[in-house]
């Protein structure tokens, strides 16, 4: 049975399809939103449904269907959650899809680390296959345990019906990566959306979708390369280490930021509005601020879901700092399945810990705190890049010149060098200049439309040029 869920067959497939591929691009989206402008206000949730699940099933056929399942559970025992024995059926229901989650997420990692022990220890342990991580399901096990629990505490409605219930969960522009979305965020807009389902609408979501598009594959996937070097292992030098380090802390922002932003726009051409999910978050004066920029919807439900009803900081200073550590060490483990993204959570346990207990950060200017955050969070993602806490350990190693060696781990080329200079600067933008940015984007002028329009076509034809002389990178959330 656990061989129906062996990796190799359904991964590679997936990509096929993704917002960074020709097919999605070419084919299946316009194919889908002539089809939904088409379509009758009264189908357009079922057309979506529908949509978002073929989505899913041409890569994951298996797994589509065990989602349809616990989606379908979820709706069921949702009806119970504001009548007798809700309680339990919380636990039941929350339960169910926690053991889902550690089934196909972590299974393989509490086996290998069982195995490792055992070993030590001189006994023999048994073979055993690999469990398929299903793309998505941090993202849409979070959500669907969200609803459950808004439910049965009534900070949310109920969906009216399974059609409607199915399509949050399966709804596929923010499916697989986020943003994470909660139920009575859209709630109002699964109902009628289309009041507001508009043609201004539908081109600020193009114009969304273009730039998320830009950013993944114009800037995040040109610096894939020098961050691939320089962590595939062995002794590189300081200078690349420090380079390689810098292009993936560029890479993940402007990867992961661009699919939320492609994921907005998708939204918002189908007439849904989905919350934020970054906000300059490399101009953060201390680590409190870079999580309320940094995956912000993570953060909200991390703070809603597990961080209030620990206590929150309504305890002792100990209590509170307790709290945080234990809602960072799981944010870690969230990520992956690895001892590497365990200590990635607690490193920014530990940084919130003192930015909370001595407010170091806001006492610096704020050039200073600024580039403190930022070099400190650079750092951390050597633990979240880096295979084996051994491997992280070597490359802070090598940042600190104990290589001796001479030969350069990649080339890099002028283009890739002004890239960097050119990520940088857009994410370093003053705060004070933010806001005028987005006005600018923002802004409601037929001259201005034009051009946007025109760079929008530009960047979309140098995107899908990159695309066809090269393979692409699947997106960095998607393992998790």
């Amino acid at each position: 049975m656990v061989g129906l869920f062996l990796c190799p067959r359904f991964a590679c497939k997936f990509q096929s399809v993704l917002f960074n591929s020709p097919l999605f691009i070419i084919y299946f989206l316009p194919v889908f939103l002539l089809a939904y402008l088409l379509c009758p206000s009264k189908w357009k949730n079922a057309l979506a449904l529908l949509g978002s699940f073929l989505f899913y099933f041409w890569g994951a056929p298996v797994f589509a269907l065990i989602l349809l399942v616990s989606g379908t559970l979820d709706f069921f025992i949702s009806k119970h959650l504001n009548g007798d024995h809700a309680k339990q059926w919380l636990w039941v229901s929350v339960a169910y899809n926690i053991a889902t989650l550690f089934v196909f997420k972590y299974f393989n990692f509490f086996l290998e680390n069982v195995r490792v022990v055992t070993e030590g220890m001189g006994l023999g342990f048994p073979e055993y296959m690999n469990v398929a991580l299903p793309i998505g399901i941090s993202f849409f096990t979070f959500q669907k345990i969200s609803y459950l629990v808004d439910v049965y505490r009534r900070d949310s409605s109920q969906a009216n019906s399974l059609i409607d219930y199915l399509l949050f969960v399966f709804l596929f522009p923010q499916l697989i990566a986020g943003p994470i979305v909660r139920y009575k965020e859209i709630a109002d807009q699964i109902k009628e959306r289309f009041i507001e389902d508009g043609w201004g609408n539908r081109f600020d979501g193009i114009l969304r979708f273009v730039l998320g598009l830009s950013k993944k594959v114009l800037i995040a996937d040109a610096l894939a390369p020098i961050a691939d070097g320089a962590f595939s292992g062995g002794d590189i030098g300081m200078v690349d280490a420090w380079l390689g380090l810098v292009a993936y802390t560029l890479q993940i922002y402007f990867d992961f930021s661009g699919y939320s932003d492609m994921a907005i726009g998708l939204g918002k051409m189908m007439g849904f509005r989905f919350p934020e999910n970054f906000n300059w978050p490399y101009v953060a004066k201390g680590f409190q601020e870079f999580w309320r920029r940094w995956h912000i919807t993570l953060s909200n439900f991390m703070r809603d879901y597990l961080y209030i009803p620990l206590g929150g900081n309504q305890g002792s200073t100990s209590r509170t700092i307790t709290n945080l550590w234990m809602l960072f060490l799981l944010s870690g483990l969230w990520h992956g399945a690895s001892w590497t993204f365990v200590i990635w959570g607690a490193w920014h346990g530990l940084f919130l810990s003192v930015d909370r207990l001595t407010n170091v950060f806001k006492r610096m200017p704020p050039i200073g705190s600024v580039g403190l955050t930022f070099v400190l969070v650079m750092f951390g993602w050597v633990w979240f890049r880096a295979d084996t806490a051994a491997v992280a350990l070597d490359y802070f190693a090598n940042m600190l010149g104990g290589s001796s060696t001479l030969e350069p781990a990649f080339q890099t080329t002028t283009k890739q060098v002004f890239l960097i200079i050119t990520a940088a600067g857009f994410s370093f933008i003053p705060v004070r200049f933010h806001s005028w940015f987005t006005g600018l984007v923002l802004s409601k002028n037929n001259w201005v439309d034009l051009v946007k329009l025109l760079i929008a076509f530009i960047l979309v034809v140098l995107c899908l040029g990159q695309m066809a002389l090269s393979k692409g990178q699947p997106f960095i959330y998607f393992r998790f």
